[in-house]
């Protein structure tokens, strides 16, 4: 599924870290530089949190991501179909062009094989680079799902910048040359 020469990078956050502030203000700031980040953010934390929504990077638009199961529900109440509505949004925004696709997160649905895990795939099939938010103490979890083929960045705007810095001058060089990449040779 994936390969060393795509561009796939997991921003590995621990609990106390917002790896979501960090990926909505860089796609944020590369929108503004005229780049097509596309993807999802979380604006909450957690499933038990109240207020559980996310914002598509590409359009601004905030969505719910919480069903609701009752006041007693310990269940998390996360709208499976909402994510799914939101990921059908960026597949659309991907095949449009995008230089970036943002996963919001690397969670139980995505660990198997559901969620919006199949974006990635989409987007580095299209030699788009891919940033996701990882746990890590689900860190061994992405290392198998993306065969050992990503790169593991610390929860900082400024490993994230560097990360894209590298990204984009070497696909610009690449986009720039008549030579195929390693994923356009080998699709």
């Amino acid at each position: 599924m994936f390969d060393s020469q795509c561009d796939l990078a997991a921003l590995v956050y621990e609990q106390h870290q917002d790896p979501d502030r960090i990926l909505r203000d860089f796609a944020t700031e590369l929108n503004e530089r005229g780049y097509r980040a596309v993807g999802l953010v979380q604006l909450g934390h957690h499933c038990t949190d109240d207020n559980l929504s996310a914002m598509l990077v590409h359009t601004g638009e905030p969505l719910s991501l919480l069903q609701d199961l009752g006041s007693c529900s310990a269940a998390c109440r996360l709208d499976v179909g909402q994510l799914l509505d939101a990921g059908q949004q960026i597949a659309r925004a991907i095949d449009q062009g995008a230089d970036l696709l943002i996963v919001n997160r690397f969670g139980r649905q995505e660990r198997e094989g559901r969620g919006l895990s199949y974006l990635v795939e989409r987007a580095l099939s299209a030699d788009i680079p891919v940033v996701i938010a990882v746990p890590s103490h689900r860190f061994v979890d992405w290392i198998k799902f993306a065969d050992g083929m990503s790169v593991k960045l610390r929860c900082s705007h400024d490993a994230l910048g560097a990360w894209w810095g590298a990204v984009s001058a070497r696909n610009s060089r690449l986009a720039a040359s008549d030579q195929p990449t390693f994923c356009e040779a080998y699709k």
